[in-house]
C-alpha cells in the first residue's frame, strides 16, 4: 500500500495511520504526513495537469512555492480548490481531487493542446481572436471563460467561522528555521515580548529534514527542544501554521493562521482561520531561501523534483522518491542529498555536477559526473530516464526520479512589500533584500548566509543586537558545533542547458518555456514587467516563486546584460493566497457590517417603527398605525400632521463633530465655501463644503457655541468622510492652525421637532424662553431642561420648511427626553420617519446627496451666491469658476410635477423636451428625487435639467425606459411649499 514508504526514520507517527482518498482511490498515510508526502508514499506520481498544455505534472517542491500539486479538498461548503498538497497536512478522511483535467487525470482531453503548442506560444492571445469580429462574443469568449481557472469554487455557503485579531510585540520573528529559532530563543530569554510565526505545523524549518548534529543533538531534536523552551516562556507566543503575508506601514504585518485546516472534525469554538494584524517594534525576517529549478528538456515530467524537497520527503516523511535516483546540481547541496539517499537504501545512479572544479563534501559512493549537464528527461506520466551531456558526448541513465538544484534564492518578498527593490549579488548568484528595511532585519539564508552553523549564529546575533536597542541585555544563544553540515556554497547560476531537444519549462504552472522568453525579447518585450505579461511567467498561483529568478536570468542572457540590469517585477502582498473567509472574518451574513442603532432606537421601536438599513444605521422609516394598510398611508398621515400640528423625528444619525481651538473659525472659513469667520456666538449657519475640483462634497450646519468652540453636523452618509477630510486639512494642509477635532456622533441623541405647534411642545421641557424674539431662526445655544435637571443643546434649524428645532441631549437621556416631548404634545404630536422627512424636504426644495452627487457646483443647486467672493482662499476656490462649471447649459436644479395629478414618475427617470425622441442627444437631465406630496396632491420631484431655472413653466416628458413609463409634466420652482418662508420664521 505504501510501496515507497521507508520502514524506519522520519518524523511521522506510525502508530496513527490515516486514511484518505485521491480522485476516489483510497490511500493511507500517517500523522505528520502532508498530502504530498502521503501521495508519494502511495506511488502517486501524477497529481495534476498544467494550465495551458495540460501536460502531466508531479510534485516538485515540499513547501509554499509548489506550482504543480494543486488539488481540491473537502466537500460541499468546505470545498477548497487550488490547495497546495505540499503544505496541506494529512488528516483522517481527507478527500482530495485533482484539477484542470477532463474526463480524468490519467486521460485528459485537454492534452491535445500540447499538439497545438507551435500555435500557442507567448503572446498568442494578443495576435489571435481578432477575426471574424462576430466570433468574439459567440465563440472565443465562451471558450476562453470555460478554459480559465484551475479548480472550481463551490457555490455552497461556507459553514465555518473566521476571526480577526490584533497583536503587539517587541520582536516579530518570521520563520522558525535555524535562524528564526535561534533569534526567538535569544530574544525570549532576554525578556522581550516575542511572536514567532511559521507556516509549518512544527517549528524547525530545514532542521526537520537535516541529518546533521548540533552539539550532541540531531537537528530535529534541537528544533523540538528549542520549541519546548519557547512554549514555556510567558513572554513568547509561537504561531504555528501561520503565514505572514505582508509588511505594511508602521511595521504592521498581516498574517493568517490556519487554526483548524488540519483536522477532520472541527471544534465548535475556534475559527478555522484567524487573520492577524501584528504591530511589531522590530521584526526579523528569517524565511530561508528557495531552491531554484534548472531549465532543461522535460524538466516538468513527474518524478523530477527539487533536491531540497526530495531530502524533506526522505528524511522528514520517510518516503523514497524512487528506486533509482539521479541528482543534477550546480552546488554542493546535491551531494548531501545523495549521501542521505544512500543511507536510506535508495539507489543513486549518478551525481551530475555542472561544475568542473571543487571538491564537495558527501555524495557517498555515488558516481560523480563533473562538468555534466542533464540535457533532456524522457517519460510521459512518469520519469523513465535522462540524457546527460558531458565532454561532447551523450549518455542515457534509466532512472525513475531526478533531483535538481540550480542554486538558492533568498525569500525576501516581505522585505520588498513597501517599495524596496532587490539587489543582485554576483557572489550569491541571487537577488538580496533592499538595504532600506528599517524595522525589519534579515537573518540566516534569507540574508544570503550559507551554512547551518552560520545561520544559527546570525539569527542569535541579530536578536541580541535588537534586544539591546529595545533596552534589554541579551547574550546570543549558543548551540555547540555542527557536525555533518554543508558548505553553503551557492555555485554559479545555470540559467539553461544548451542543446535542449524537449520542452524546457520556466513557469511550470502556466507552461511558460525557454522559447517563450526568447520570443518575448525578439518581439520587443524584453523588459521584465513586459515579459511577465507577454508570456504570463510568474502570474500563476505561486506568483513566480520558482520561475521568476530563472526568467530574469534568461532575459539577461538573451539581452546580453546582467540580471542586475533586468531587475525584478514588483513584489506585492499576498505572499501566498489568503482565503476570502480569512479576510472577511466575522463580517458576513447579518454581521457583514456592524449594526448602528440610534440612542432613540428603542423609543422608535416602542412607537411601532418600521426600520430600514441606511448605511450602517437602522433608521425608522415610518410609524404604521392600526387600520393603515400601506406604507404610503402612514407616510401621508405623518407629513400632514407635521404641516398641521407637530412631529418628532430622530436625527441622531447625522454626523457630529466638535471643533475647538484659537483658529477654529479660520479653519472653518477655509473648509467652507461661504463665510464663517464672523459667525456670532449663539448662531448656526448652513455651510457648503467643496472638493478641490469645485464640486460640492457635503453640506450641513455649523453652530458657534463659544469664541473657540464650534459644533458641526454633516450628512449621515458622509460623516466619516468629512471627519477624515477635516483631519487631513488640519494635519496636512494647515498644521500651523490651532484646531482640534473630535467625532461625537454617538455621544448625542438628537431629535427634530417640526410643525406649527413645535414651540409650544418644546417650551414644556425647556427652561429658557424660546419665543421667536428670544430664539430666532438659526439660533443655537445650550439650554436647561426639566427645571435644571439636564443640559442640552438647542438649534433652530429646519429641514422641513416648518417652524422647527433640533434638540441634542447626552445619548443616555435620549429616550426619556423623547418620551417627555411626546407626552407634552400628546394631543397633537406624532413620530415621523425618514420617508416622511424625505417628502417634507422635497416639498421645500431641500437637497440631499441625491442632488449632491459629486458632479454639481453650488450654482447648479441655486447656491451660487453662498460662495464667498471676498475670501482669500477656501477649498475649491481655484476650480469652482472654471468655464465648464459656469456654462449656462449645465444641469441645474428645478422642480417637476405631472400635468395630470393622478400620474406618477420615478426617481432616475429622464427629462425630454416635449415631442422629442428618447435618445442620448435629446436627454435634458433626470429626476434626482421624487415623492407623493399630500400637500400638492400629486407626485412631485426635484430634477437636474439643462438650463433648468430658465425653463420654469415648460412642459416636458418624464421618460423611464426601464419601466416603460412616459409622463407629461411641467418644470417649476423647486420649492412647492411656503416659498416666502413664512412658516420657517414664525
Amino acid at each position: 500500500m505504501n510501496r515507497f514508504r521507508l520502514s524506519t526514520g522520519g518524523l511521522i507517527d506510525r502508530s496513527r495511520p490515516l486514511s484518505f482518498t485521491f480522485d476516489g482511490r483510497k490511500m493511507q498515510g500517517f500523522a505528520g504526513d502532508t498530502l504530498a508526502s502521503a501521495l508519494l508514499a502511495n506511488g502517486q506520481r501524477l497529481v495534476g495537469r498544467s494550465f495551458k498544455y495540460h501536460r502531466p505534472r508531479g510534485i516538485l517542491t515540499a513547501g509554499a512555492a509548489e506550482p504543480n500539486a494543486l488539488v481540491t479538498i473537502g466537500r460541499d461548503g468546505r470545498t477548497e480548490p487550488n490547495t497546495r498538497a505540499t503544505v496541506q497536512e494529512l488528516y483522517d478522511g481527507l478527500v482530495a481531487r485533482s484539477q484542470n483535467r477532463w474526463p480524468s487525470l490519467d486521460f485528459d482531453i485537454g492534452a491535445v493542446n500540447g499538439m497545438l503548442s507551435p500555435f500557442l506560444g507567448a503572446g498568442f492571445y494578443y495576435k489571435t481572436f481578432m477575426w471574424p469580429a462576430g466570433f468574439w462574443e459567440k465563440v472565443y469568449e465562451p471558450v476562453i471563460r470555460k478554459a480559465a481557472g484551475l479548480g472550481r469554487a463551490t457555490r455552497e455557503a461556507d459553514p465555518d467561522g473566521y476571526e480577526k485579531c490584533w497583536a503587539h510585540c517587541d520582536l516579530l520573528i518570521i520563520g522558525a528555521g535555524p535562524a528564526g529559532l535561534a533569534a526567538a530563543l535569544t530574544a525570549g530569554r532576554a525578556g522581550l515580548r516575542v511572536i514567532l510565526a511559521d507556516e509549518g505545523a512544527l517549528p524547525g524549518g530545514s532542521l526537520l529534514s537535516e541529518t546533521a548534529t548540533i552539539g550532541d543533538r540531531p537537528a530535529p531534536q534541537l528544533a523540538a527542544d528549542i520549541a519546548a523552551e519557547l512554549h514555556s516562556l510567558p513572554n513568547v507566543r509561537v504561531l504555528a501554521r501561520t503565514t505572514v503575508f505582508g509588511w505594511y506601514d508602521g511595521n504592521v504585518f498581516g498574517a493568517v493562521e490556519r487554526v483548524q485546516k488540519h483536522v477532520a472534525e472541527l471544534c465548535a469554538g475556534p475559527p478555522v482561520e484567524r487573520l492577524w494584524r501584528i504591530a511589531a517594534t522590530q521584526a526579523i525576517l528569517a524565511t530561508g531561501s528557495e531552491e531554484r529549478p534548472i531549465v532543461f528538456g522535460g524538466n516538468d515530467i513527474p518524478g523530477v523534483m527539487m533536491a531540497g524537497a526530495m531530502r524533506t520527503y526522505l528524511n522528514r516523511h520517510a518516503v523514497a522518491p524512487g528506486k533509482s535516483v539521479a541528482v543534477f546540481t550546480t552546488n554542493d547541496s546535491g551531494y548531501r542529498l545523495a549521501t542521505d539517499l544512500e543511507a536510506a537504501g535508495v539507489g543513486v545512479a549518478a551525481i551530475v555536477d555542472s561544475r568542473r572544479e571543487g571538491s564537495p563534501v558527501g555524495g557517498g559512493s555515488a558516481r560523480v559526473i563533473k562538468g555534466g549537464l542533464v540535457r533532456d528527461a524522457k517519460g510521459g506520466k512518469a520519469l523513465a530516464g535522462v540524457t546527460i551531456a558531458v565532454d561532447g558526448r551523450n549518455e542515457t541513465l534509466d532512472v525513475d526520479a531526478l533531483a535538481m538544484s540550480g542554486g538558492f534564492s533568498p525569500v525576501i518578498h516581505l522585505a520588498c512589500h513597501r517599495g524596496g527593490r532587490p539587489i543582485w549579488s554576483d557572489a550569491h548568484g541571487a537577488f538580496l533584500a533592499p538595504q532600506d528595511t528599517e524595522g525589519l532585519t534579515l537573518a540566516g539564508s534569507a540574508a544570503g548566509v550559507g551554512s547551518l552553523s552560520a545561520c544559527l549564529a546570525d539569527g542569535a546575533g541579530h536578536a541580541a543586537r535588537l534586544a539591546g536597542l529595545l533596552g534589554r541585555a541579551a547574550q546570543p544563544a549558543v548551540f555547540g558545533p555542527v557536525a555533518g553540515e554543508g558548505t553553503g556554497d551557492a555555485g554559479k547560476p545555470l540559467w539553461s542547458v544548451p542543446g535542449i531537444r524537449g520542452k524546457a519549462f520556466v513557469d511550470f504552472q502556466n507552461d511558460v518555456g525557454l522559447k517563450d522568453l526568447k520570443l518575448a525579447v525578439r518581439e520587443g518585450y524584453g523588459h521584465v514587467e513586459l515579459a511577465k505579461r507577454y508570456t504570463t511567467n510568474g502570474m500563476a498561483t505561486d506568483q513566480g516563486k520558482l520561475s521568476n529568478i530563472n526568467a530574469i536570468g534568461l532575459l539577461a542572457e538573451a539581452r546580453g546584460v546582467s540580471p542586475a540590469e533586468v531587475g525584478t517585477t514588483t513584489f506585492r502582498p499576498f505572499y501566498t493566497p489568503v482565503s476570502f473567509g480569512a479576510l472577511t472574518g466575522a463580517s458576513h451574513g447579518k454581521h457583514f457590517q456592524p449594526v448602528r442603532k440610534s440612542p432613540l432606537h428603542d423609543w422608535a421601536a416602542k412607537h411601532g417603527a418600521t426600520f430600514v438599513e441606511t448605511g450602517l444605521w437602522y433608521r425608522s422609516a415610518w410609524f404604521p398605525r392600526a387600520g393603515e394598510k400601506t406604507w404610503r398611508e402612514s407616510v401621508d398621515r405623518e407629513v400632514r400632521n407635521v404641516r398641521l400640528n407637530a412631529g418628532l423625528c430622530d436625527v441622531s444619525m447625522l454626523g457630529k463633530i466638535e471643533i475647538h481651538g484659537r483658529d477654529a473659525a479660520e479653519f472653518l472659513n477655509r473648509v467652507y465655501a461661504n463665510a464663517f469667520l464672523k459667525l456670532p456666538v449663539g448662531r448656526a449657519r448652513y455651510g457648503l463644503m467643496l472638493r478641490e475640483d469645485g464640486m460640492i462634497y457635503d453640506d450641513g450646519t455649523t453652530s458657534r457655541l463659544g469664541d473657540n468652540h464650534f459644533f458641526m453636523t454633516t450628512t449621515t452618509a458622509y460623516a466619516a468622510g468629512v471627519m477624515n477630510h477635516l483631519e487631513f486639512c488640519a494635519q496636512a494642509l494647515w498644521p500651523d492652525l490651532d484646531v482640534r477635532l473630535a467625532s461625537v456622533t454617538d455621544q448625542w441623541a438628537q431629535m427634530a421637532i417640526a410643525g406649527p405647534k413645535a414651540r409650544t411642545i418644546l417650551q414644556a421641557i425647556v427652561d429658557e424662553d424660546i419665543s421667536g424674539e428670544a430664539f430666532p431662526f438659526l439660533a443655537a445655544r445650550e439650554v436647561s431642561l426639566f427645571g435644571g435637571a439636564l443640559r442640552g443643546r438647542l438649534f433652530r434649524i429646519s429641514f422641513s420648511g416648518e417652524l422647527a428645532y433640533e434638540i441634542a441631549v447626552p445619548a443616555g437621556f435620549g429616550e426619556s427626553v423623547a418620551d417627555a416631548l411626546m407626552e407634552a404634545g400628546e394631543a397633537h404630536i406624532c413620530a415621523y420617519g425618514i420617508e416622511a422627512l424625505g417628502v417634507l424636504r422635497i416639498e421645500k426644495g431641500h437637497v440631499t446627496h441625491n442632488e449632491i452627487n459629486g458632479t454639481v457646483v453650488p450654482a447648479d443647486l441655486g447656491f451660487g451666491k453662498m460662495v464667498s467672493p471676498t475670501k482669500a482662499d477656501f477649498i475649491g476656490k481655484a476650480m469652482v469658476h472654471r468655464e465648464g462649471l459656469t456654462a449656462p447649459d449645465r444641469l441645474r436644479l428645478v422642480g417637476v410635477k405631472p400635468l395630470d395629478p393622478a400620474a406618477t414618475f420615478r426617481t432616475g427617470a429622464h427629462i425630454l423636451a416635449k415631442g422629442t425622441e428618447a435618445t442620448l442627444e435629446n436627454d435634458q437631465g433626470y429626476v434626482s428625487s421624487s415623492a407623493f406630496s399630500p400637500h400638492v396632491g400629486s407626485t412631485i420631484g426635484l430634477a437636474l435639467v439643462r438650463n433648468g431655472p430658465e425653463r420654469h413653466g415648460e412642459e416636458i416628458v418624464v421618460w423611464n425606459g426601464l419601466m416603460g413609463e412616459t409622463t407629461p409634466a411641467v418644470l417649476c420652482d423647486p420649492v412647492f411649499v411656503d416659498p416666502a418662508n413664512e412658516k420657517l420664521h414664525a
